[in-house]
């Protein structure tokens, strides 16, 4: 079998979005799958991890990426007023016209290649992994033009996604056309895969007939080399930007409100807004910020902390259907999670269902405190000792599991 992975999130970019499609890339070709990737010669990303190894057994194509090279809004107008905030604002809003995202534009260069590419090369499926939306169009023309079967995989929901700021009528506006190309997902790809159950029902409401649920997975392998050294302070670390509806002030209010000596520490975009908000709170050097750091450092410091900080918001619902590859990634460095998550949602469902951590509502404030005092007084007495995950749970939730849950799936198309 030949299968083509096109993504737009892959080394050297980094951040959360290129773990999926790298996995899969580099696990496909060992259950005997010939594995070839188009992706973006430089996607203009904020994020970049030279660091990162792409996969040695697969091919890796690159074309020309055409389109606006990724940025921050809130970061570039914070702290600006009057006509030099207008005008700032007026530079990024042509990025909101781009429909249905701001990247489809690279399907000019992506379109033809991924074609190309597939009659050369006699690829037998295609798989599509969203976000961006607009790169299930390229699945789509492959389809047409080639005849290969193609899988839609949504690493985020496309109708709902949690992070949007839907009380604005512009973001409304482009969300109905990211259900647009949903609709049109849903009626034409062969098979749908989806992180999580809710989101693949989205598309089995808008017409998807085969429709798989492959999560992330944990990626062991990764920690290999890196230790926990008890620290001097109970350190608990998050990693990951904020953006959208993401918010850290319900926790660090909860914190405010504590006596110990514990440290959080947060590594990735945290924005400026957020750090006057904590400045207010007086959290001093119980605050650490770290910038955008390449993927093994960031591991290490998961690794090497007493306890680990899940952050997703409820996003009037939304937030339940999130099962992120940072839930995942926490789960493989095996240290306590204070998840603070929707109660109700997939991430709390795995949690609890490891025995990996303790699940607390996003805006629970004072239960978000109680979970820290609590997680300080057993690390002072000693309780605090890891969360290893049992063998039959690693084996399940490893990254090498899912790909071959998409190994079978493209088999089965054809």
């Amino acid at each position: 079998m030949k299968l083509l992975l096109v993504t737009m999130y892959f080394p050297p970019a980094g951040g959360g979005g290129v773990q999926r499609p790298l996995k899969f890339a580099t696990h496909l070709p060992a259950l005997g799958i010939e594995t070839h990737v188009l992706a973006p010669d430089d996607p203009k990303w904020v994020h970049r991890d030279d660091d990162l190894v792409p996969p040695t057994q697969a091919w890796v194509h690159r074309v020309r990426y055409v389109g606006p090279k990724g940025r921050l809004p809130a970061e570039e107008l914070h702290g600006l007023q009057g006509l030099e905030r207008a005008g700032r604002k007026a530079a990024l809003a042509f990025r909101r016209f781009l429909v249905p995202d701001e990247n489809v534009s690279w399907n000019l260069t992506a379109v033809p290649a991924a074609i190309r590419i597939a009659r050369r090369e006699w690829i037998d499926v295609v798989v599509t992994t969203s976000p961006p939306t607009s790169v299930h169009l390229v699945g789509a023309a492959v389809k047409r033009a080639t005849g290969a079967r193609w899988i839609a995989d949504l690493r985020d929901s496309i109708v709902a996604n949690p992070h949007r700021r839907v009380e604005s009528r512009l973001v409304r506006a482009k969300e109905a056309t990211g259900e647009s190309v949903a609709r049109f997902v849903a009626r034409n790809a062969d098979a749908v895969t989806a992180v999580t159950d809710p989101i693949g029902e989205e598309l089995r409401a808008l017409g998807a007939e085969r429709i798989q649920t492959i999560t992330n997975g944990c990626d062991f392998e990764d920690f290999a080399g890196l230790e926990y050294r008890p620290g001097p302070r109970f350190r608990l670390t998050h990693t990951g930007s904020f953006f959208g509806k993401r918010s850290p002030r319900p926790f660090l209010e909860a914190l405010a409100q504590t006596e110990g000596d514990s440290v959080v520490r947060f590594v990735g975009d945290f924005r400026a807004a957020d750090r006057e908000w904590a400045d207010r709170l007086g959290l001093g050097d119980r605050l650490e910020l770290h910038p955008y750091l390449p993927r093994r450092q960031v591991l290490a410091l998961q690794r090497d902390s007493e306890a680990l900080l899940l952050l997703i918001p409820e996003s009037g619902g939304r937030g339940r259907a999130v099962l992120s590859a940072k839930v995942f990634e926490y789960l493989a460095a095996e240290r306590p999670i204070l998840a603070v998550v929707p109660p109700d949602g997939a991430a709390a469902d795995l949690i609890r269902e490891t025995g990996a951590g303790v699940v607390v509502a996003p805006e629970d404030v004072e239960g978000i405190r109680e979970a820290l005092v609590r997680l300080e007084a057993d690390w002072h007495s000693g309780k605090l000792n890891g969360a290893p995950l049992a063998p039959e749970a690693r084996a399940r939730l490893s990254r090498q599991a899912r790909a071959e849950e998409l190994a079978e799936l493209a088999r089965s198309l054809l």
